[in-house]
């Protein structure tokens, strides 16, 4: 699934009005109006590439002439040094348009490159490495996109995308009852559609049969260690998509997965990672006015 069009405006164009309101003094005192310059996009460390969308509409949206090309393909590992894309065209916009690009860039790339060590350690399982809705405010769209490049899959995107019940909501719902959660959770199911998905959390193997028999679509075996989770599965037994959660990291999602899990949905993949070091060398090409003629 590609970035759509609106969302990534509607990001950048958030982000630019809050690092240039009144435009990029500095680039309007020194930088001459016709001088043009081309940029390259280098990485000062390994990683994986994210963002080709972001570098596009990023610098177009100043310069609509700008040129830009994508030197590694979305989803691709690349080495320090590398050279990841270029771009053409008017310096001045060159130069306003550099931060924002560069900091949406190396956190996309961070969560790519922090997924696939993710996927690579639950390779040979079934299980899929899934994020979870802890994104930065504004840009879950691009950290999410920034995860599938990373070869993982995207959970709900929101609260209004399905019905995740968890242990805050039981606990209302059953009034402190644990008979009541056959009941209460059939109920509810009742009040859904049929396209509507349906999940329950669980924090014990003693709930999943009561959980079950009101005919949930998945069951989330919250913080269950690696054994918990196979026995787990076991009582499953393929009536409900199964997924764990929890604590998940680097040091453990190989178990995690191992155990017969359908999913293993990792919050840290968004919430925790560091951005990756990129940087932005522009060479001036043409200098048109003298920088130092006075201007309004």
């Amino acid at each position: 699934m590609p970035l759509t069009a609106h969302g990534l405006r509607r990001v950048l164009e958030a982000a630019y009005a809050e690092d240039a309101p009144q435009g990029d003094l500095t680039s309007l005192v020194l930088i001459p109006e016709s001088a043009r310059a081309t940029a390259e996009l280098r990485a000062r460390v390994p990683g994986v590439f994210s963002g080709g969308p972001v570098v596009e509409a990023g610098f177009r949206l100043h310069d609509p002439e700008a040129r830009v090309e994508l030197l590694v393909a979305e989803g691709q590992p690349f080495e320090a040094g590398a050279v990841l894309a270029r771009v053409s065209g008017k310096a001045r916009e060159i130069l306003t348009a550099e931060r924002v690009v560069l900091n949406l860039v190396q956190r996309m790339s961070a969560i790519a490159a922090l997924t696939a060590r993710y996927v690579a350690l639950a390779e040979g399982t079934k299980a899929r490495i899934v994020d979870t809705r802890k994104t930065t405010p504004g840009l879950r769209e691009l950290e999410r996109y920034a995860v599938r490049c990373g070869g993982g899959r995207n959970h709900r995107y929101s609260l209004s995308d399905a019905v995740l019940a968890k242990d805050n909501h039981l606990a209302v719902l059953t009034g402190g009852d644990p008979a009541r959660l056959t009941d209460v959770l059939r109920a509810a199911r009742e009040r859904l559609g049929h396209t509507t998905h349906f999940e329950v959390e669980v924090d014990s193997i003693d709930q999943i049969e009561p959980v079950l028999a009101a005919g949930v679509d998945t069951i989330m075996l919250d913080n269950f260690t690696p054994e918990q989770l196979r026995e787990g599965v076991a009582v499953v037994a393929g009536r409900a998509i199964v997924e764990a959660s929890g604590g998940v990291n680097l040091a453990t999602v190989a178990a995690v997965a191992a155990s017969g899990v359908d999913l293993v949905s990792v919050g840290a993949l968004t919430h925790s990672v560091a951005n990756l070091d990129l940087g932005l060398d522009v060479v001036l090409e043409v200098g048109g006015e003298d920088p130092g003629a006075s201007r309004p």
